[in-house]
């Protein structure tokens, strides 16, 4: 799932985008200054950044230069201002795109999807999983955690790849025995608690929310 970054220090802005962004499948992220924006860029894993120009402590002109000096992820600013010279500001800093505010939610998500696409984003790293300190690489069959490898059993692998891809949803002991085990008639649910256990053990992180009576959940990271 592809994760986009929100930098705007408006809050009903920024829970416009969030909530469009969300609903139309994106991870995302939040930031209302420039400071806590390039905190965020430099400590997670983002696809895109959504960018607004009239920021805080650091001004989005600033933020993208200093993320610009080491990264080429794809930026678009969103901003009232329209004047010519301050679109040309912006992609002298070589943005991706420029919206200026008002703006259609619908266009807006049109655009993030024709710049994923372009910057080949929509498919780099998809076989990533990123949580929090978590990565799971799809591929390689392979989970760090901070940065350091973690032998999982192939089972709790696929455990975790279920519960991190669907983030915010509870998962229950039978539809995890069905994906996972997959069983077609009812089947010893033991099975799956004794799993998330020792999955808990080896992470020795609290991600993995039992929600008493239904299942298991990771929560959305934002």
């Amino acid at each position: 799932m592809q994760r986009i970054l929100v930098i705007e220090d408006e809050p009903d802005i920024q829970e416009m985008l969030i909530a469009y962004l969300r609903d139309s499948g994106y991870q995302t992220g939040a930031a209302d200054d420039g400071i806590m924006a390039l905190d965020l860029f430099h400590h997670e894993k983002w696809d895109l950044i959504l960018l607004d120009v009239m920021l805080p402590k650091i001004d989005g002109y600033g933020v993208c230069e200093l993320i610009r000096r080491e990264s080429s992820l794809p930026i678009i600013m969103l901003t009232a201002l329209d004047a010519e010279e301050n679109q040309l500001r912006g992609f002298d800093l070589n943005i991706d795109d420029y919206v200026t505010k008002p703006f259609s939610m619908p266009v807006l998500l049109r655009k993030i999807a024709a710049v994923l696409r372009r910057t080949g984003s929509d498919e780099a790293d998809n076989h990533l999983l990123v949580y929090k300190d978590l990565v799971l690489d799809l591929d390689a069959y392979q989970l760090n955690v901070d940065e350091q490898p973690l032998d999982l059993t192939s089972r709790e692998f696929e455990l975790l790849r279920e519960l991190l891809q669907n983030q915010g949803r509870v998962l229950t002991r039978t539809v995890l025995l069905g994906r996972l085990w997959n069983y077609d008639f009812f089947g010893d649910e033991r099975i799956v608690d004794s799993h998330i256990k020792n999955l808990r053990k080896k992470l020795d992180r609290d991600y993995i929310e039992t929600v008493r009576g239904v299942g298991y959940r990771v929560a959305k990271t934002n």
